[in-house]
Formats: structure tokens, sequence, C-alpha cells
């Protein structure tokens, strides 16, 4: 069995914790310098707090970073720091939702601390050790093979290529039309209200679409905050593919204005199964 570090302990990050222990392995993480809702979550998994990041960089021979795009270039140095004071080693599993470029900047920034990089994307809920469908991993990278020989209920490894940025960028792709779809099913539905025919774009669009309704952009909303900038880490993707940066940077520019909605300010389990009005979607003026 591995000894295995997760940074950090959002929702997903201690998702994927409960499915490394249930496999056998132990799992580090920690709640230093975050908040106290953050502690809650990793008791409530029943996860010790290891008390810093050079414990869990220290004491693990794996390391997963599970972060909002904008922060895995400093995590990746909060990583490499710790690997440093503490002479450890670990593998590093790049988790987050960011483009190849991104992945490449990471892999140099642990690289000098001589730590080695394996290309993960999440395709999928956080997972669940009992779930009936894991939760897919795409693996790339020359050790990507260490990892995916690694037994985790809940999760299918899937193996892509030796280069590093495969696995981001098949995220990327995916991402772009899951929560591009998102968006503009938003945008639909409050132009919808404002012009009086919801009910019939509703209709008409669960023809095709039997998941898009109210509640499904709601719930979306509630995570717009992180979503922002993994529309940023498209936009640069395909701009990588000498395609325009500019669809994805406008997605971006939706998100940042559901993130200030009353539904931005919520929970996606808040979010009531009979949700009928789009209008919580809506920006709220400034000072609000």
């Amino acid at each position: 069995m591995t000894t295995v570090g997760v940074v950090a302990p959002g929702a997903m990050g201690v998702a994927l914790g409960r499915c490394f222990a249930a496999g056998g392995h132990d799992v580090l993480m920690t709640a230093a310098g975050r908040s106290a809702a953050t502690a809650r979550r990793l008791a409530e998994a029943g996860i010790d707090d290891a008390g810093s990041i050079d414990a869990v960089t220290g004491g693990a021979s794996v390391v997963i970073s599970v972060v909002p795009p904008a922060q895995a270039r400093a995590t990746a140095e909060d990583i490499a720091a710790g690997a440093r004071r503490t002479g450890a080693h670990p593998l590093l599993l790049e988790a987050n939702a960011v483009a190849p470029a991104t992945v490449a900047d990471v892999a140099a920034t642990v690289g000098a601390a001589d730590l080695d990089v394996v290309d993960a994307a999440i395709s999928g809920p956080p997972p669940r050790p009992d779930a009936e469908q894991p939760t897919r991993i795409f693996l790339a990278g020359p050790r990507a093979h260490e990892i995916g020989a690694l037994g985790v209920p809940g999760v299918r490894w899937v193996g892509l290529a030796a280069d590093l940025g495969a696995a981001s960028a098949a995220k990327m792709c995916t991402a772009s039309v899951r929560k591009g779809h998102q968006a503009l099913l938003a945008h639909a539905l409050l132009t919808a209200e404002h012009h009086g025919v919801l009910a019939t774009v509703l209709t008409d669009l669960q023809l095709d679409f039997p998941h898009d309704d109210v509640p499904h952009a709601a719930a979306a909303a509630t995570k717009a905050w992180r979503f922002v900038d993994e529309m940023t880490e498209i936009a640069a993707t395909q701009a990588g593919a000498e395609l325009t940066p500019e669809l994805f940077a406008a997605m971006a520019e939706v998100y940042r204005r559901l993130a200030t909605s009353e539904w931005g300010a919520r929970r996606p389990e808040d979010v009531p199964a009979d949700l009928a009005s789009p209008a919580g979607l809506r920006p709220r003026p400034a000072g609000d």
C-alpha cells in the first residue's frame, strides 16, 4: 500500500482521500492555513489532520494537487518547498483543471526540487468508494503507470500517453463542452424569462437535453467562482491549438457574472429540485 498526501482538502480532495483510504492506503491531509469549514470537512471524513504541508509532503510517496485552477502554480511551489525542507521526493499527481502549458510550468517548478510529475485529469463528479459508476481519471506522463497500478475504489484510471499534458488536454476539451453548455443554458434561460417564453424554451430543450432545467443552471452557478479560471485555462488550451481564445474568454465572463448572482453565493445542495425561475442567476448590483 502507498501513503498518499492530498493538497488541498476541498470537496474533491477529501473525496479522493476517502477513496484512497478505502483502498487500504494511508492518507495525509492538512487544514493548516485554511478555513474552519475545511477542518470540519476533514473531521467528517475521518481523516486526521497531518498539521502542515511539510508533514504531507515529507510523509507521502505520492502527493496529489487538487485545487482551484488559479492556485495550481502556487500549490506546486508550496509542494516543492516542502520537499526541499524535508528532503522528500514524492511523485506529484497534478490533478487540476488546467491547460497543458500550466502542467509544463508545474513540472518545471517541482522538477527543480527533483520531483517527477504525473499529469492527471478528473472527469466526472467527486468519487465515492461505493459508487456504481467510478469516476474516470485520465493519466499521462512517463510514470503514469505507477499511479494506474494503485487500487482505489470509486476511481477508474485511464492511461493516455507518455507525454505530460495529454490528460489535461483531454480534460480541457471535455470541460469546454460540458461547462460551456451550462453557461449557454444559464444565458438562454435568463433571456427566455425576459421575453416571457421560459416554459416553451424548457419544453423544447428537454426533448434533446433532458437535464436542461433551471435547477441544473443554478447548480452550475454555485460553482461559478471556480469555473472562471477553468474557462481561462480552456481558452489558453484552444489558443495553443491555433484556435481563437475569445470564445472561452467570453465564457469566463459569463461565469464571473454568475458568481455574483444569488446562486453564486450558495452551495449545490441548496438548490431545490423544483426551482422554477432563473431570476437568481442574474448578477446582483454592486454593493448588494
